[in-house]
């Protein structure tokens, strides 16, 4: 939520006007064309929640590998700010891809939608190029007395577990366009008159997964419903994108200054042959991946994110890609692409602008306008005989990368009064855009971009594109049973079929579902509940399997668990989890001899693993051993040829102590599947509900530093899905992992009384603590300053950290709370900045911790 109850003014609610008075100041660069982006120094804080006006709220999406805020009010992203997680207090630096990269693909994003009422042409925007206009408000609190949020999730481990979830992170609001206060909706410079609404009510939710194959999206699912009393005429609608890349510590021109937009409708199809996959994708990224010199860094933007559309309300709708470049001070030199007029089609100018539209005619001329901008790198060459206007004055400039707003729309449809409509679209990240870190210097020609464009990789933006169609709807799958299961092909040139009766043996795929949304794809096992036990110099991990064991996959119907992996990190980037052990179950892969698509003869996986026991009982023998059979001694059995594999390493020993093992071996059955028939003895109560101790784990990490924190997680996965072609899936680190220190935890601390004590003591400016790898593990962006910390252990669960000079001065209070123990409850830091956000001097320092038992006084030494 925001509060900007300190703006004074007509407007003190409406929470950009404070970032308004600071948007653009010309630099004296090379990039003096365009503005100072938006604003800088304003700070965006909660709404204060009052009875009589709207809450504008935000949300995050953090499951899968893209971050992403989501606001209330038809807008995703942040305008470069940070906002608070309202679940984590992590901030939210509006769109970061990958997770926990810090490296930034957005500035802000909004819905369109125009239409026809009556004899009068209107338009309601999240926001757009000024962002003094926003037009969609929440109404009543929506998710409970406190938010306007909904969440649910298929996990079963999340509070918000729902039935009816979709995703593994749903989050659904409302908004409505219908506010007209002009304290909240201003009045519009460009058409002179307040805002009119169309008046439509938005239902929102969108949609994220972490699986292997969906992490890399997040869906949105749009229901647009007309609340008047009027038809709403040849309606588009839109989605507005503000794209900036840059890593947070380039958050200046620096940053986004130098991005291309462009627009991807098709890329070969990862079967190869002739086939080809319609992409339709619009697309922001880096112009040159942001190198350090002629080498990659982790402030390298090689990537890209983009939209893409998966569902509109019919199949025959007109769809246009524009782009412009916005300049706030200079209108002549604001710039878009634009088709020469023709009879048919005669030319129209925004007001003294040729790219930015101002005002509800001119929005709604490029929504509904059917065009296809060329790309941003093609700006400088001459278009002028396939219909476009010549090249701009500075097009060198802009080819080479700049600040770049886009469009992508659709329409037209009508909406009767009462009814409601739905949309789905794909916010859709890809990796490794830009392979080479000189390609963009050595390769680009403003006049010849061809080959720096051919050096850029599309294949993984087109590859999630694909999966983000194919999770909204299911090829091969008929939803609604009406023996229609989408579009089949074979990449060997002949035609398309639907529903053929030799779609196994032909070397064939599905590559579209049957038109009726799903919202759902194949997910490994649910992650184990864990929980961490600290000692000092040892974490003893235990995790809880109940529900990862026994819930059937999805698309099976069967339980296809395989087992535990035990990881370890240093930071909580993905990249940086280590495998410490495995555990899977002893089961092995069945090969057969046959004969493959297109005619020759190999060997092909089409069955599930086997247990050794299913295959002695099969071969009618008790002493099989699966593992003598290879494929070049396979085995014979009534004329058939096969061999086996294990499924994973089969490290199924659940008894050595060294490993991962059992925490009850003497329970040697589970408990019955009717969860009312469990007793008290049957369960262990360190979980909320309680779970069957048959299904505890344990795996212990010793001799570790206990002055840094660990980050460790246990994963479950599966075997996978041969005849989906589908691998193993496996859960991700990130999900369930746990931050501990291997300290005294805080229930022997305050049992036996310790004393709390400080480390590093002395701190010393030269001790090397960032290098050595003590400070700012995962924070390696920030300013030294920012990353110095002094850490208090055997602290108890609740208590008051006072810091003193030694004049008496306080100098900071640390609110230490944990009153149901748990994780880091033992331990809190300080980053040695003041109360006045000042940086501390050398000198030595009194600390006073307060707890309910007691007072305990001590002293350390800071050297800068």
């Amino acid at each position: 939520m925001f509060d900007f109850s300190k703006i004074k003014g007509r407007r003190k609610v409406y929470f950009l006007t404070a970032f308004l008075i600071c948007l653009v100041f010309f630099t004296g660069s090379a990039r003096e064309l365009q503005p100072r982006k938006k604003w800088d120094d304003a700070k965006i804080r909660p709404w204060i929640s009052t009875a009589d006006r709207p809450l504008v709220e935000y949300a995050a999406h953090n499951r899968g590998n893209i971050q992403l805020a989501i606001a209330n009010n038809g807008t995703f992203g942040t305008y470069g700010q940070d906002i608070g997680d309202p679940f984590t207090g992590e901030r939210i630096p509006s769109l970061v891809y990958p997770k926990n990269s810090d490296i930034v693909y957005l500035w802000v994003g909004a819905f369109w939608i125009g239409a026809i009422v009556g004899r009068d042409t209107l338009v309601s925007t999240g926001t757009e190029d000024f962002y003094d206009n926003q037009e969609f408000w929440p109404g009543e609190l929506f998710g409970s007395d406190t938010t306007h949020f909904v969440y649910k999730s298929i996990d079963v481990n999340s509070r918000f577990f729902s039935e009816d979830a979709l995703s593994e992170q749903d989050i659904i609001c409302e908004y409505y366009d219908t506010l007209t206060d002009p304290s909240y909706v201003n009045y519009d410079r460009y058409d002179q008159r307040p805002h009119i609404p169309l008046n439509i009510k938005v239902t929102q939710r969108t949609m994220a997964w972490s699986y292997d194959y969906a992490d890399d999206f997040i869906l949105f699912d749009y229901q647009i419903k007309n609340i008047g009393l009027e038809r709403l005429s040849q309606v588009y609608m839109g989605i507005w994108i503000d794209g900036d890349v840059w890593h947070i510590s380039r958050n200046s021109e620096v940053g986004w200054n130098d991005d291309i937009v462009g627009f991807l409708r098709s890329h070969p199809a990862p079967e190869g042959g002739s086939c080809v996959d319609t992409v339709n994708i619009a697309y922001t990224a880096d112009n040159d991946g942001d190198p350090d010199g002629a080498n990659w860094d982790y402030r390298s933007a090689r990537d890209v994110v983009g939209v893409r559309v998966v569902r509109t309300p019919a199949e025959s709708l007109k769809y246009s890609y524009n782009w412009w470049i916005i300049n706030y001070y200079d209108p002549l030199k604001d710039f878009g692409p634009r088709r020469q007029p023709t009879t048919g089609d005669p030319f129209r100018r925004f007001s003294s602008r040729l790219g930015t539209p101002e005002g509800d005619r001119n929005k709604y001329y490029i929504l509904r306008h059917e065009e296809f901008d060329y790309d941003l790198i093609y700006t400088a060459v001459d278009h002028t005989t396939e219909g476009w206007l010549s090249p701009p004055e500075n097009a060198e400039t802009y080819a080479r990368g700049f600040d770049t707003r886009y469009m992508l729309s659709f329409g037209p449809f009508n909406i009767e009064p009462g009814q409601s409509l739905p949309i789905s679209l794909a916010i859709v990240g890809g990796t490794g855009l830009h392979r080479d870190p000189t390609d963009f210097e050595a390769l680009f020609d403003p006049h010849n971009p061809d080959i720096f464009y051919n050096s850029l990789d599309f294949s993984n933006l087109a590859l999630n594109a694909r999966w983000a169609s194919w999770i909204y709807d299911n090829p091969g799958v008929d939803t609604d049973g009406d023996d229609y299961y989408g579009k089949y092909r074979v990449c060997d040139g002949s035609p398309d079929k639907k529903n053929p009766t030799d779609s196994i043996d032909d070397g064939g795929h599905w590559y579209e579902g049957d038109g009726v949304p799903d919202f759902r794809g194949a997910g490994p096992p649910p992650s184990p509940k864990i929980r961490i036990i600290p000692s000092v110099g040892r974490l003893v991990i235990r995790w809880n399997g109940y529900y990862s064991e026994n819930i059937p996959d999805i698309f099976l119907q069967e339980i296809d668990f395989e087992g535990y992996r035990v990881y370890v990190a240093l930071d909580d980037r993905p990249s940086s989890f280590t495998l410490l052990r495995s555990f899977d179950r002893e089961d092995y892969n069945r090969f057969i001899w046959k004969q493959l698509p297109g005619g020759d003869m190999g060997w092909a996986l089409e069955e599930v693993p086997f247990t050794l026991d299913s295959l002695k009982i099969i071969y009618n023998d008790p002493n099989f051993d699966p593992t003598r059979f290879t494929p070049s001694q396979p085995l014979n059995y009534d004329s058939t040829l096969y061999y086996f594999e294990s499924q994973d390493f089969n490290a199924y020993d659940l008894l050595s102590p060294g490993g991962i093992h059992k925490v009850y071996p003497e329970i040697t059955v589970p408990p019955p599947a009717d969860s009312s028939q469990w007793t008290d003895t049957d369960l262990t109560y360190d979980y909320d509900p309680p779970l069957p101790k048959y299904y505890e784990y344990e795996y212990v990490l010793e001799d570790i530093l206990p002055t840094v924190p660990y980050y460790v997680s246990v994963t479950a996965f599966d075997f996978g899905s041969p005849n989906a072609g589908l691998d193993a899936l496996e859960t991700k680190p990130v999900n369930n992992m746990v931050i501990e220190y291997p300290l005294t935890p805080a229930d022997t601390v305050e049992a036996k009384d310790l004393d709390v004590y400080v480390y590093p003591n002395p701190y010393r400016i030269d001790g090397n603590y960032y290098e050595l790898g003590f400070e700012g593990r995962d924070s390696e962006y920030k300013i030294p300053d920012r990353m110095r910390r002094i850490h208090f252990a055997n602290l108890p669960r609740v208590c008051k950290i006072s810091i003193y000079s030694l004049d008496g001065d306080l100098i900071r209070e640390i609110d230490h709370n944990y009153p149901q123990g748990g994780p880091g409850s033992m331990h809190d830091t300080w980053d040695l900045i003041t109360r006045n956000t000042q940086r501390v001097v050398s000198g030595i320092y009194y600390y006073v911790v307060e707890s309910e038992t007691r007072t305990q006084i001590g002293k350390f030494v800071i050297i800068l």
